[in-house]
C-alpha cells in the first residue's frame, strides 16, 4: 500500500491516507507518485496538494504525520515540535533533547520547565 500526505500551503499536513498500489501503477506496472498524487486530487478535490509518504521512512526521512511539517528543501517530513526547548536534528529529522536521555535502566520523562529529565518513580 502506498501512502499519501495531504499538505496545506504552509507545508503542513493535514491528512494521511493509503492507496492501493494498483492505482498509482504506470503503464509499464511501475509504481508512479505523480499517478498517486493525480489520483489523491480526483478523489479529495483537485485544488489539493499531496506528497508520497513512506510508512516505513524508506523516503523523505520519516513517515508524515498529521499537524507534522513537509521540508520542501530537504524532502523530509518531521513530527510536531514535542517541547519548545527541543531542537531539530537536519540529518535524521527527529527532535532531540537538548539533555541527552539518562543511559541507564531508568525511566524517565522530560520536565519543559527545568529543561531536564526527571526519574519516573512509579
Amino acid at each position: 500500500m502506498a501512502h499519501f500526505a495531504k499538505i496545506n500551503n504552509d507545508n503542513i499536513v493535514e491528512q494521511v491516507i493509503v492507496v492501493n498500489n494498483d492505482a498509482i501503477l504506470d503503464k509499464n506496472n511501475t509504481e508512479s507518485e505523480k499517478i498517486g498524487i493525480d489520483f489523491c486530487k480526483s478523489l479529495l478535490g483537485k485544488n489539493t496538494n499531496w506528497i508520497q509518504t513512506s510508512y516505513n521512512s524508506n523516503f523523505r526521512k520519516n513517515f508524515a504525520e498529521i499537524g507534522g511539517t513537509y521540508d520542501v528543501e530537504a524532502d523530509g517530513f518531521y513530527a510536531p515540535q514535542p517541547f519548545n526547548s527541543w531542537i531539530l536534528n537536519e540529518e535524521t529529522f527527529n527532535w532531540e533533547a537538548p539533555v541527552e536521555y539518562p543511559s541507564d535502566e531508568n525511566y524517565y520523562t522530560w520536565n519543559e520547565e527545568t529543561i531536564s529529565w526527571d526519574l519516573v518513580t512509579e
